[in-house]
């Protein structure tokens, strides 16, 4: 047997013992299909990193006992893997034409017994395993790093807020380079997907940035695949056009600037304010599946509005909070407030986060991108 087919390329990144990694290693096609799915062993190499549930992010092909035209159907809705469908609900399916309770049913029931390590509990141990294969992104400053421990990660959704001219847009075009960089000068080695709401990415502030880190400014802007969201609508469309794309594995971040621009221009005043929430909720939670599933950092800016009660029932506030409300801020899994400093310097502090206690960093905004004040 060829050494690329007894398992030892995988052991670094293969740790849980469980069903779904013994089919890996002895290449147990027959599993996948009866009762389930074909998968290619081209797609097994492609895709060797599994994902936190204990599934692999392999590309639908075959479903017994469902036709190719309603896999197109699943395609076409953003369900590239398998991972993926068993990450949806049977109500979301069932919105997807064509598509009866008896043939959800049919395509649950092949999920489970293709992934079984993935329909219940594991040990902290085995996702202690899993959370290796975390990647930080650093932000171009490396105080701004030291208390989000080193950038921000993989397999989560960041989010950063304030008001204009705090670097938001900035700090999205320093990541979208850095991103693409070796893993040890604080990259992720993988391409970025930059979703633009307002019409503030421009390709020459990557070229300038690109410079100072040395990378081609040519190749930095052809490792960004960028997309102008024109609505609410529009921006979930383009969810699952990115869903197709990161089944590739290449992507290491997915940049949103900014989150809740198309939704407070949509949904206006209070009226609309429940259909809001619950559309956003949906896309947040589509955002950290994909987050999960394919081991991708996403970053959000995020707007502030005016709250005049803040300053009276919280010392220290100066009037403003992010737009979003709680259905945003449970989705960020780490959450920043960006503000003006004294002179030139900007002011990150960290205000919600699971390993990152409540710190603060200063910055400045360069011809460079963002960076620490003593390297201007």
């Amino acid at each position: 047997m060829p050494e690329s087919e007894s398992g030892d390329e995988f052991n670094d990144d293969v740790e849980s013992p469980s069903l779904f990694l013994s089919c890996l290693l002895k290449y147990q096609v027959a599993l996948y299909a009866t009762d389930a799915f074909i998968v290619d062993i081209d797609s097994i190499q492609a895709h060797g990193t599994p994902c936190p549930t204990g599934a692999f992010p392999f590309e639908l092909t075959v479903l017994e006992g469902i036709g190719a035209a309603d896999i197109t159907k699943l395609k076409a809705n953003g369900f590239h893997t398998v991972a993926s469908v068993h990450g949806a609900t049977r109500k979301t399916l069932l919105k997807i034409k064509g598509f009866s309770e008896v043939k959800v049913e049919k395509i649950k029931e092949a999920i489970q017994k293709c992934l079984p390590a993935a329909s219940g509990f594991i040990t902290a141990m085995e996702l202690s395993h899993q959370r290796k294969r975390v990647v930080k992104i650093s932000t171009g400053s490396k105080q701004f790093d030291s208390i989000l421990g080193g950038g921000f990660q993989s397999m989560s959704i960041s989010e950063v807020f304030g008001e204009f001219r705090c670097g938001k847009t900035q700090l999205s075009h320093t990541m979208s380079v850095v991103a693409q960089l070796p893993k040890e000068m604080g990259g992720a080695d993988g391409k970025v997907a930059y979703i633009d709401t307002e019409g503030t990415f421009r390709p020459e502030r990557i070229a300038q940035i690109a410079e100072r880190f040395g990378v081609d400014p040519d190749s930095a802007q052809e490792n960004i695949a960028y997309a102008r969201a024109l609505n609410s609508e529009h921006q979930l469309e383009l969810l699952n056009t990115l869903s197709r794309e990161f089944a590739g594995g290449e992507y290491r971040l997915l940049i949103i600037d900014s989150i809740m621009n198309c939704f407070r221009v949509d949904y206006c005043g209070r009226g609309e304010l429940a259909d809001r929430q619950q559309k956003l909720n949906q896309f947040l939670m589509r955002l950290a599946h994909m987050a999960e599933e394919f081991n991708v950092c996403v970053l959000m800016t995020n707007q502030v509005q005016s709250d005049p009660g803040a300053s009276a029932l919280f010392a220290g506030a100066d009037g403003r909070k992010p737009v979003g409300g709680h259905v945003l801020a449970h989705a960020s899994t780490t959450r920043v407030l960006l503000r003006k400093g004294r002179g030139e310097e900007r002011v990150a502090k960290i205000q919600d986060s699971p390993d990152c206690p409540e710190r603060e960093a200063t910055y400045v905004i360069t011809n460079g991108g963002i960076n620490d004040p003593d390297k201007v």
